[in-house]
């Protein structure tokens, strides 16, 4: 399936996992619909590292894929019920007991450091790789980013858009809290063109 590239707009990737399923112009388009769009979208977000994702893709069968991405939507959808209950204040610890699919995944993980070359100039760094044994693995690096953002962000400043028809979350990091669109290039711009549309009527 063609796929628009995936669009990272919230301010936070574990809302952006949320939008890989949205309708940014007229037509909804999942990313996750199949094994192919999840890793995809793995590596638009940079979760995942290319190497990693090519030696995962290369022993796995695309039917283990497809059923990973199953996981995964349905992770989404019971994700964004979580967040739409207590986006607009601020999440207190007893939200924790709801959180029970989100550190079931996290409890799978295999993690460990290693020192490695330093990324983009010489020496050495602490790394933290992780043991890729499976294809449902590939749902660690999301619950990592789902538990960052349950974590350290305020849900007083998560935000649906006011775009028409408009799915998508964003976390509103603006000054004053302003912001109403997922992108001002698409519902914005929308929005600008009915406003003014409507006003030309008035005039008549």
């Amino acid at each position: 399936m063609d796929r628009p590239p995936a669009m990272f707009i919230a301010d936070s990737l574990g809302l952006d996992f949320l939008n890989s399923v949205a309708t940014p112009v007229d037509t909804p388009v999942d990313w996750l619909d199949d094994g192919d769009g999840l890793i995809d979208w793995l590596a638009q977000a940079k979760l995942v590292l290319p190497e990693e994702l090519d030696a995962l893709t290369a022993r796995a069968r695309p039917a283990d894929l497809d059923e990973v991405a199953d996981q995964a939507r349905a992770l989404r959808e019971w994700f964004r019920g979580f967040v739409l209950e207590h986006a607009g204040r601020p999440l207190t610890a007893k939200a924790l007991h709801e959180l029970g699919p989100l550190n079931g995944i996290l409890e799978r993980d295999e993690t460990f450091l290693q020192v490695g070359p330093r990324h983009g100039e010489e020496g050495l760094a602490l790394q933290r790789t992780r043991r890729w044994r499976s294809p449902e693995s590939l749902l660690l690096p999301i619950g990592e980013a789902m538990a960052k953002f349950v974590c350290d962000e305020d849900f007083s400043d998560v935000k649906a858009c006011e775009g028409h028809n408009c799915t998508m979350l964003f976390a509103d990091h603006t000054r004053r809290r302003a912001r109403r669109w997922c992108s001002m290039a698409i519902c914005g711009n929308r929005a600008k063109q009915a406003a003014h549309r409507d006003r030309l009527k008035s005039r008549q």
